[in-house]
């Protein structure tokens, strides 16, 4: 938000009635606990103002307060800051700051604005209006720029004039707040576009047969992304690698090294590393990425042979992806020999096993997400047996590609009575004979 122009009496455009309180029933119930404000003038039933001033009682424009519905305005009192920190709480709407008060730890001649300063940050959500002496607008305005709604000379208050300029403080710091937290909801989502670019790629898949669709499900905890991620390439030599990957927990910090993962994945791939090699290097460089010995990757890898008919199958304590062929039930692919999680056991070997898939089929990874959702209302969760008899049933209904993943995410989410606790990547590989 620009800064005001300084003004010599701060009377805002307030008296235009853009600064309005709503009653509400119910009277003031004494000083709650303190705890963070959200201050919102619209929910009070009358605007109460704090008074920090060596002797507010000596105002005599303060008992005189009037809100907009005519009702007199609560007004508590502090003598210093240690007085106003106790009487700082939920229902306190604006405070009055005399700027001639000393810091805590600090003498008149460090900072002129350091009780400002001060309060600022030990009320960052309360609007806040610096009261100086007549003449000294060059603080008053410096004040402002600091991070004050508001300056009025000491000597020039009035009941009516001190009303309003309360009122216009609350509407700012309203519309402050409001306009802070949509930059932050744009940032947000600026991340979440870079993060989703990171960990859920364009396959390069250029000079082959094979059908891709893919899916992701944010966990209902979050509007950004997760630690799942997925990746497939086509090396010159006509395989096809597909991967698909979840770092344990959730935040910004997992989901980067997701990106990170998966971005040295392909890399590693393209050099020409597969199986226990590739996944060890992965294990290097998690190790040396991530912020706590704790975290870890589970993960599948899968290379298709040129021919599309067999493929090679890693698992680093992923689930096993599901094959579908015609004629046949959909089934899991074997793993007897699944290894541990990246990031587990220092010089773990992670076992490659070679699997038919034949003429025509449909291979379908996915991270546990999909599988961890409950069933109902109790404790039971769907499982990889409920998942593969799902993905029989839709099958069976005809669906395919796209269809068939966005019918198996929904159907979890209704089986769950709303969204998943946990993100939900889901990557699916077709071949027709």
């Amino acid at each position: 938000m620009p800064v005001p122009i300084p003004r010599q009496r701060a009377i805002p455009a307030a008296e235009g009635g853009q600064a309005q309180a709503t009653p509400k029933d119910g009277p003031s119930k004494g000083v709650p606990p303190r705890k963070e404000a959200t201050v919102d003038n619209n929910a009070a039933t009358q605007l109460t103002l704090l008074v920090i001033e060596d002797d507010p009682g000596g105002s005599t424009v303060v008992p005189e307060l009037l809100d907009p519905t005519g009702k007199p305005m609560r007004v508590r009192t502090a003598r210093n800051l240690t007085e106003a920190e106790r009487l700082l709480t939920d229902d306190v709407h604006c405070i009055l700051l005399d700027l001639a008060l000393p810091a805590p730890g600090r003498s008149a001649d460090d900072d002129e604005l350091a009780v400002l300063r001060h309060v600022l940050k030990l009320a960052p959500r309360h609007a806040v209006l610096a009261l100086t002496a007549s003449g000294d607008a060059e603080r008053g305005a410096e004040a402002v720029r600091v991070g004050a709604q508001d300056y009025l000379f000491r000597d020039e208050l009035d009941g009516r004039l001190l009303s309003r300029a309360i009122r216009y403080a609350v509407e700012r710091k309203r519309s402050d707040t409001a306009e802070r937290r949509l930059a932050e909801g744009r940032v947000r989502a600026q991340e979440n576009r870079r993060l989703e670019r990171g960990l859920l790629p364009t396959p390069l898949l250029e000079g082959s047969s094979l059908r891709f669709a893919a899916r992701y499900r944010p966990g209902r905890s979050r509007a950004l992304l997760g630690g799942d991620f997925y990746d497939v390439v086509r090396t010159p030599d006509g395989t096809v690698h597909a991967m698909i990957g979840d770092v344990c927990g959730h935040g910004p910090d997992e989901a980067a090294l997701g990106v990170e993962l998966r971005i040295a994945w392909r890399a590693l791939t393209l050099a020409g590393l597969c199986g226990d090699e590739l996944l060890g290097t992965l294990q290097e460089v998690l190790e040396h990425e991530r912020s706590d010995d704790e975290i870890f990757a589970t993960l599948c890898t899968v290379d298709i042979a040129p021919d599309g008919r067999r493929a090679g199958l890693c698992l680093a304590g992923h689930p096993s992806p599901l094959v579908a062929r015609p004629g046949r039930p959909a089934r899991l692919l074997p793993y007897d020999n699944n290894g541990p999680a990246l990031g587990l056991l220092p010089g773990a070997r992670w076992p490659r096993m070679q699997v038919e898939l034949g003429a025509e089929w449909s291979l379908m990874l996915y991270t546990d997400g999909l599988i961890e959702g409950h069933v109902g209302l109790g404790r039971e969760r769907l499982g990889e047996d409920g998942m593969v008899s799902m993905i029989r049933r839709q099958l069976s209904e005809g669906l395919r590609g796209e269809a068939l993943l966005r019918a198996a995410v929904n159907e979890v989410r209704s089986l769950n009575g709303g969204e998943l606790a946990d993100d939900v990547a889901v990557l699916l590989l077709d071949r027709e004979g």
